[in-house]
């Protein structure tokens, strides 16, 4: 098995070699949004870097299953500016684009702003050391994105309806060679929102999100990332998933899904 979701391929430097890791855990051959999401933001952070500047936005739209094979990833900046810029990317196979992903990257304040301080966010969850580890993700799949992580829930399990408070930490690199990245380890988590805080009957029901949108007000700090999720279902077929994202040491900011919901 390998120990990195994906492999950069040495003969092309913009293309990435899918491994097991990927993979869902309802089919053999498509790959859970998180991994390719964190890609998106592996190459967003390493186009046209600038000192001084951090991404404040994600936001990827998921145009189709995304297969087990190799991703060719293109990023560029499309808006320039002194203190905001916008950044597309673009993930594609052979058959074409699978994914796409906008951008918000920031000139971060220096000396920072002297804001008051009961206006900052506060509050925190229990650690992810402070629960037990929860029964295996029941999946069709030995290998997969289910088993390329830990997950600790404060509140709520995958065998219960309902929000959820759950903590995710992914084990491998998301490219073979590097360390993931905040900005990495944040976006392969908050593709979880629906699943961790999945209200209707997994066995029945299918709640598949077509985007995902990750906004930071900070830079997230160590491994873990908190969700402290909840699902919103709607009988015409349309819901959204919702997410407060945390850390260790307190708020970061927020992720969005929105879900197509039927039935199997």
């Amino acid at each position: 098995m390998s120990d990195a979701f994906y492999l950069p391929d040495p003969a092309q430097p913009d293309r990435f070699l899918s491994t097991e890791l990927t993979r869902g855990p309802w089919s053999p051959d498509a790959q859970h949004a998180g991994p390719p999401s964190a890609l998106l933001g592996h190459v967003i952070e390493r186009c046209e870097p600038r000192p001084g500047f951090q991404v404040g936005r994600v936001a990827v739209d998921i145009l189709g299953p995304v297969p087990l094979a190799p991703l060719t990833a293109a990023a560029r900046v499309v808006r320039p500016g002194r203190s905001v810029e916008l950044i597309e990317a673009t993930l594609s196979t052979e058959r074409g684009p699978v994914m796409r992903a906008n951008a918000w990257r920031f000139k971060l304040s220096e000396p920072e702003l002297p804001l008051p301080e009961r206006f900052l966010p506060t509050g925190t969850r229990p650690g992810p050391e402070q629960v037990e580890a929860p029964e295996p993700f029941p999946s069709t799949q030995p290998i997969g994105f289910h088993t390329a992580i830990d997950y600790r829930f404060v509140s709520g399990s995958f065998a219960e309806p309902g929000p959820a408070i759950c903590w995710i930490r992914i084990k491998h690199p998301i490219v073979a060679g590097t360390e993931p990245s905040p900005l990495e380890r944040t976006l392969a988590a908050a593709d979880s929102g629906n699943g961790v805080s999945a209200i209707l009957d997994w066995s029945k029901y299918l709640f598949i999100n077509t985007d995902l949108t990750v906004t930071l007000h900070r830079q997230p700090a160590g491994e873990w990332v908190c969700l402290d999720a909840v699902t919103y279902p709607q009988p015409h077929g349309i819901g959204m998933a919702e997410s407060a994202l945390y850390d260790e040491k307190g708020p970061l900011g927020r992720s969005t899904q929105t879900l197509f919901l039927g039935t199997r």
